[in-house]
């Protein structure tokens, strides 16, 4: 007989909620403080990213120390492009989602309800170990929102910094302040998926608002040390429209400055929006110049080959720093601490010793059980 490998779901402590005042003759509720979505659930009833549960009047998150898989990465695919190029990072994920995305590109994880999916066990400690012992320079919670195992990721990062990993959040940013702080305290890095610059977006295909991104954006930018860059999936005829990219582009350089990148993303057919087309290459490329018009220095395409698209070029002298097909980089002329080497303008980032860049592979690994 077959043994299962199916890894139990767990019954790990929350944090970030609070008893609801009782109600006559209604059951008892507790709150989630986690996200905007502020979930009220009463016994045994999840929250709408199916992960965090109320078990006997508290709050428990059911994903912690179980994963939909683990593979090595090039940094770049995250994407984050001013953050050490050309290394590897080990990436995760587990399941749920606190948003409801309309055009999710990992729906079959995120979106999952199944737990049978994570198969692999892991604690934090073994995490970070696997990432030494693979050479990673850095762990990516990625494939599925962090947020929703922050409890997981938080504690994960801890073992990673002990070692030595760096550590970098793929995230929407959906997320409430007081969980915000502790969260991107222990995070080198990360990307948010700015998925819009409308709220009436975020309300009809994604289930949020943009509001609160925004906040947590200028929050990870001014206070704290976390290393940030922005994505936008550009949908056609969704968010891709010349007065809404300059309404985002305008709003990033105004309120956090010209350094922070920006990717601008392919979209292609998935989930519930499968009928509309991909992203035309000329999309990517008109919404490139309008940002830079705009004044943002560091601007990119992503999903598409674009090596003009995809170069970081000083903003000071223009002279082609880090040049990069998709995932691959073709040309690397940045020292150590990060200035141009033609004219010593200061590049923004996390820059380090480039050695051979990991380029444009994908390792799956299995971690041994503990």
């Amino acid at each position: 007989m077959e043994r299962s490998m199916k890894t139990p779901e767990s019954a790990h402590p929350a944090r970030w909620w609070h008893a609801l005042p009782d109600e006559p003759g209604k059951p008892a509720r507790i709150q989630c403080d986690l996200c905007p979505r502020d979930c009220r659930l009463h016994e045994g009833q999840r929250g709408a990213c199916f992960v965090r549960q109320n078990l006997d009047g508290r709050m428990v998150l059911t994903t912690y120390g179980r994963s939909s898989g683990f593979c090595i990465d090039p940094i770049e695919k995250k994407p984050l492009n001013h953050f050490y190029p050309g290394s590897s990072i080990l990436s995760f994920g587990t399941a749920g989602c606190n948003l409801a995305c309309k055009f999710c590109q990992n729906w079959d994880i995120s979106k999952s309800k199944d737990m049978d999916r994570l198969m692999d066990a892991a604690s934090p400690d073994g995490i970070a170990s696997a990432a030494a012992a693979y050479g990673a320079q850095s762990v990516a919670f990625t494939y599925n929102d962090p947020v929703v195992f922050a409890e997981y990721a938080i504690d994960t990062a801890l073992a990673c910094h002990q070692q030595g990993i760096k550590t970098v959040a793929v995230t929407a940013g959906y997320i409430h302040p007081e969980p915000a702080k502790e969260f991107y305290a222990v995070m080198d890095a990360a990307n948010v998926d700015l998925k819009a610059f409308t709220d009436e977006f975020y309300v009809k295909l994604c289930g949020g608002h943009l509001k609160a991104v925004l906040d947590v954006l200028a929050y990870i930018h001014h206070e704290t040390e976390c290393w940030l860059e922005i994505t936008t999936l550009l949908i056609p005829g969704q968010n891709d429209s010349p007065s809404e990219i300059k309404a985002l582009s305008d709003w990033v350089a105004r309120e956090m400055g010209a350094d922070v990148p920006v990717h601008f993303t392919a979209f292609h057919p998935d989930w519930k929006m499968d009928d509309l087309p991909r992203t035309p290459p000329s999309t990517l490329t008109r919404a490139r110049r309008i940002a830079m018009d705009a004044g943002l220095y560091y601007v990119y395409t992503g999903n598409v080959h674009d090596t003009e698209g995809g170069t970081t070029f000083c903003p000071a002298c223009h002279a082609a720093l880090v040049e990069r097909d998709w995932y691959t980089i073709r040309h690397y002329d940045l020292p150590d601490d990060g200035r141009c080497p033609h004219c010593q303008a200061r590049i923004a980032g996390r820059f380090g010793k480039f050695g051979k860049p990991f380029g444009a592979q994908r390792i799956p690994v299995r971690l041994a059980r503990r």
